[in-house]
């Protein structure tokens, strides 16, 4: 029993002593220096506790040996484990900490009322009126300026005269010949149109015939009336004398051949034409003007059938005042 136990212990010396010796010269090797060993535990260094572990000190100082080796080779891993973790940890925490900050962020926003308020509104109504109220006055102003500026305008001297008007010679409804120096020194209003028309010769004839009517009353001005047939082929003298005297006592009718009409047709820059043709029957389509003409024959200005009796009045004797100034 004794021998037994004995050759145990010597067993056990030996381990220890070569455990010790393969650790001395582990710790003296240049790969990890007792330097960084004793700085990752934050102690003294471990050539330091070398006098500390008694070679016999067998079972005990074996398994306290055990441990210290142990300890020895888990703690640096332990130390990255921490620092790894850590290391992990830290983009999580900051991701927290934005993932906090964008909370509170969110929660630290005013909450909004609804899209319309009443006091948005009132001021879009304001705008909308002062922006319609704004541009009213402008056109406003724009057209007195322009109402201004057409009565501050002022007649010039006129370009030229159109021409209109010139030398004929035809046939008087008393028989007579006659040519445009007849009607010299008096204002004369030329009609051209047919006897037999419906309607239109005859209201036009006699809105020139109240006219010159007119005209003589408000201002003592004597016009003369023409009418001048453009059907010669019905419109005789004794027709045209006839047709003429219905509206006035002083209306002067003249016709002529067909090349005379033409002629100062031509001159007077007046329209006609035939109509489809029945038998003897047919209607002549024509110009409706009426041609102010000053004593001399010449051009003055034309008014057309959409002139009353009045306006056509008021326009004869403007014309002449202007002409007499």
């Amino acid at each position: 029993m004794a021998t037994a136990l004995w050759r145990n212990a010597s067993r056990l010396r030996n381990v220890h002593r070569c455990l010790h010796a393969r650790s001395l010269s582990q710790f003296r090797s240049p790969i990890p220096s007792s330097t960084t060993i004793a700085n990752s535990f934050h102690g003294p260094s471990l050539l330091s506790l070398r006098p500390v572990i008694p070679v016999g000190a067998e079972f005990k100082s074996l398994g306290i040996y055990g441990r210290y080796l142990s300890n020895s080779t888990t703690a640096p891993n332990e130390n990255q484990e921490k620092s790894s973790s850590s290391s992990k940890t830290n983009p999580e925490g900051t991701q927290n900490t934005g993932d906090s900050q964008q909370s509170s962020g969110a929660a630290g926003k005013p909450v909004r009322g609804g899209p319309v308020s009443w006091l948005s509104l009132l001021l879009l109504l304001a705008t909308g009126i002062g922006i319609i109220l704004y541009y009213d006055s402008l056109k406003k102003r724009h057209i007195e300026e322009i109402s201004n500026a057409s009565k501050a305008v002022k007649e010039g001297p006129s370009a030229g005269k159109a021409a209109i008007g010139g030398p004929f010679s035809l046939i008087s409804d008393e028989g007579k010949h006659v040519t445009e120096k007849d009607f010299m020194g008096k204002w004369s209003l030329v009609y051209f149109g047919f006897t037999h028309c419906p309607d239109i010769c005859p209201d036009e004839l006699q809105k020139l015939a109240a006219a010159i009517d007119k005209i003589k009353e408000k201002e003592g001005i004597e016009v003369v009336p023409v009418f001048i047939s453009v059907d010669p082929e019905r419109d005789t003298v004794e027709q045209v004398h006839e047709y003429v005297k219905e509206f006035h006592p002083k209306l002067v009718g003249l016709t002529g051949s067909s090349d005379e009409i033409k002629q100062v047709a031509r001159a007077y820059r007046v329209y006609y034409m035939k109509t489809t043709e029945e038998d003897s029957d047919y209607l002549v389509d024509h110009s409706i003007v009426m041609y102010l003409m000053d004593p001399k024959m010449e051009f003055v200005k034309f008014f057309g059938k959409n002139n009353d009796i009045d306006s056509l009045t008021d326009g004869v004797i403007n014309e002449i005042k202007q002409h007499k100034k």
